[in-house]
């Protein structure tokens, strides 16, 4: 059998026009049926397949989406460009997943050249804090680009995200409804929603009546679980919990943590005998799994991927205007489990 090298040579063998086989390429729907079939039976039998991003390039414009989240390794960003690439999938878009690995010089290094392999758009989740904003800015005026999960304000044209005062708000609620009310544990923040988190806790404490204390642990990057196991193990052995209750930024942290509790014999959870209760945000994948299984507040994955796939597809269709900002947050989801 001889190989084919390109759809000339497949149109030849077939026996069907070269436009034709393109326009079937482009949209099996736009031939007729007989003639569909007639080309899908060519295909079975001489086993070829086109270079889709070939055809893509070709196009006017293309059916590639880029997607460009800052740390693919965190399950969090791993759902959702999971959740993003199956969408893109099920409406005939081509997913280009790109990840920034927490630096800003690739984060930039991929806006660069994204333009080149001609996107009809973009779903973005900047570092936030480390971003270059004014390189995102540039990129965002060339191809439309839709921000999810971290926002900048006043770039792209629409956010899609989560809102994380009402995240903290719920747990926050729940702990001192059934306990001592809560510390709060954090890192040097990654991306503006570590921020929002803490400044909300601070305020839904207060409204509260109770004192908030605020402790952050050493250590900066992408390592959550590392900086909060070894900032754990600091935190406990100084005794300096004021409270026997502790909320963590997000989830990662609170696995951290909760390694911690484990590696100095400390009981975690709501029962009899336990000695101290954690929670976290988020929900990260893995939550359930820890040990005891970890009470948070669960992030809508695919609400917020659905909508930002959605907004992106419609604004490449011109459907949606051009001269306002759209902003859209999702509401999050009490997760109750041992943990606390």
């Amino acid at each position: 059998m001889t190989k084919i090298r390109n759809m000339e040579e497949f149109a030849k063998l077939s026996g069907i026009s070269r436009p034709t086989v393109s326009k079937y390429f482009n949209d099996p729907s736009s031939v007729r049926a007989k003639t569909r079939e007639r080309i899908e039976q060519a295909l079975q039998k001489h086993e070829y397949r086109p270079n889709i991003f070939a055809i893509n390039q070709n196009r006017k414009q293309t059916r590639n989406i880029g997607v460009v989240v800052p740390y693919l390794a965190d399950p969090f960003f791993a759902e959702i460009a999971r959740n993003i690439e199956r969408r893109c999938l099920a409406s005939g878009y081509w997913p280009m997943l790109f990840s920034a690995h927490g630096d800003q010089q690739l984060e930039n290094d991929i806006l660069e050249s994204l333009p080149a392999l001609k996107p009809a758009g973009v779903l973005l989740a900047p570092l936030g804090r480390r971003s270059d904003r004014a390189a995102i800015e540039r990129f965002c005026k060339e191809v439309p680009t839709v921000l999810f999960d971290s926002n900048i304000e006043g770039i792209g044209e629409a956010f899609i995200g989560s809102d994380n005062v009402h995240f903290v708000e719920q747990i926050v609620e729940y702990l001192c409804r059934t306990g001592e009310p809560p510390c709060f544990f954090e890192m040097a923040p990654v991306n503006p929603n570590a921020n929002k988190r803490r400044n909300a806790y601070v305020q839904i404490m207060e409204r509260l009546g109770h004192a908030p204390q605020v402790l952050r642990v050493d250590g900066s990057g992408w390592e959550f679980e590392r900086i909060a196991h070894e900032g754990g193990l600091r935190v406990l052995d100084a005794n300096q919990l004021s409270t026997r209750t502790v909320l963590c930024s997000n989830d990662r942290l609170a696995i951290g943590f909760l390694s911690a509790c484990y590696e100095r014999g400390l009981r975690v959870g709501y029962a009899e005998g336990c000695t101290i209760r954690v929670a976290g945000i988020d929900d990260h994948p893995f939550s359930r799994f820890t040990c005891p299984p970890l009470t948070t507040v669960a992030q809508d994955y695919e609400a917020v991927s659905n909508r930002a796939t959605e907004t992106l597809f419609r604004m490449i269709d011109g459907q949606a205007p051009a001269d306002e900002r759209l902003e859209t947050l999702f509401d999050g989801r009490l997760v109750m489990r041992s943990s606390a």
